[in-house]
């Protein structure tokens, strides 16, 4: 055999870091000729910056941000490709007690339901403005996030302004539970383990989850540079490969117990491994004594959950134009779509025999609110989604 590959990768300590955990750990990297070094790191701008100045050679990224690199929208940015998607869901929005105490007089449901809740969202900030107070203060993990994303596309279907009539700031994942704590913030959404983190110790109540606001949606990729990628094709292959075993392995339910083992390693997220097996599990403690079974909360496989759809990357692209993060422009479509390469995906996979989707895009459905996306009309879709909210205000 020739010699390993070496490759170095950045993650978070978030439980979709499970899957280059697994490669790693359960030899499906070395048995694919991959030497994978595995970097923590505290926050998304890290993980970004580091990439850019060429020490990882891969990392674990949110989905949007090789899309906002490549339209260079972001600091130091470099051209970036994900020819990998590191799984489904896996996102919650937590909230202190004392404000899901006042969603819950309002008739948020308590199941998760995002309707029923922003609904009751809806009431609280109106409140909230009749009496002089000041607007309640979200936390997301970065500007160009699944969670930031997700989380306007929930307020803003429930007739809530995110710029207007809340506050949202931006902190490091591992963070949120203490901001919490001290009362800085009213609420936030993050991956796990920091939403559960939260309900146990007290202070945080589950209102809603990823899953429930889109199911099945995106949340990490994997992210190379793109030259890197060209000039070293064989070992995006052989990694690419190495992922897709793990994530097969990282599915398994009877894998759970012995992933939230590894995960809970002081290297990888620390903590308890209890703390990450309900959300591996899909049981999830929700705070004030209330569980709920969410199927499909974080799916590392099922679903084609590890397939770049290029229709993935074009919705992040409607947001960021939505939310003005970026001026919608016909002709940067092209750049859009080249972010997210399934070519490289199924030139690892087809050899080895994986069924894989017989197309790259599709119309994306499981929105609570009953709206799908159209891939080939963003104008449209985007111009619908403005006269909504214009019309709820």
């Amino acid at each position: 055999m020739t010699a390993p590959f070496q490759v170095i990768a950045g993650f978070l300590p978030l439980l979709d870091s499970a899957v280059l955990v697994a490669a790693r750990e359960k030899g499906f990297a070395g048995r694919e000729g991959v030497d994978l070094s595995l970097t923590r790191e505290i926050s998304w701008a890290n993980i970004r910056d580091r990439m850019a100045v060429g020490h990882f050679h891969a990392a674990q990224m949110l989905a949007p941000m090789p899309i906002a690199a490549n339209l260079g929208l972001t600091a130091l940015a470099v051209p970036l490709i994900a020819p990998m998607a590191l799984g489904l869901g896996g996102n919650a929005i937590t909230v202190s007690a004392a404000l899901w105490r006042a969603l819950a007089d309002r008739g948020a449901a308590g199941n998760l339901d995002p309707a029923s809740t922003g609904a009751a969202m809806k009431a609280v900030i109106a409140e909230r403005r009749l009496e002089g107070a000041s607007a309640l203060r979200l936390a997301v993990v970065h500007p160009h996030s699944g969670h930031n994303y997700e989380l306007r596309y929930w307020l803003a279907a429930s007739g809530i302004d995110p710029d207007r009539d809340v506050e949202i700031v931006i902190a490091p994942p591992p963070l949120l539970p203490d901001a919490l704590a001290t009362g800085a913030i009213d609420g936030y959404c993050v991956g796990e383990p920091w939403n559960t983190v939260a309900v146990r110790a007290g202070f945080g109540r589950i209102a809603t989850v990823k899953q429930a606001i889109w199911r099945a949606s995106p949340e990490k990729v994997l992210a190379v540079h793109a030259g890197w990628a060209a000039e070293n094709g064989e070992a995006l292959a052989a990694l690419i490969r190495a992922l897709y075993r793990a994530a097969q392995w990282a599915g398994d339910p009877a894998n759970h117990e012995e992933l939230a083992e590894i995960l809970s390693l002081s290297i990888y997220l620390g903590g308890s491994p209890a703390a990450l097996l309900p959300a591996l599990s899909g049981r999830l403690d929700l705070g004030t004594g209330s569980q709920a079974e969410v199927g499909g909360f974080f799916s590392p496989f099922a679903d084609f959950a590890t397939f770049p759809w290029q229709s993935h990357a074009l919705w992040f692209y409607s947001q960021m134009a939505r939310w003005k993060d970026a001026d919608f422009r016909r002709h940067d479509l092209e750049k859009v779509i080249a972010s997210y390469r399934p070519d490289l995906y199924r030139a690892a996979l087809s050899p080895i025999g994986v069924a894989l989707p017989d197309r790259d895009w599709k119309i994306e459905h499981g929105f609570f609110d009953k709206k799908a996306f159209d891939p080939a009309d963003i104008e449209a879709y985007l111009a619908a989604q403005k006269a909504s909210l214009e019309a709820t205000a």
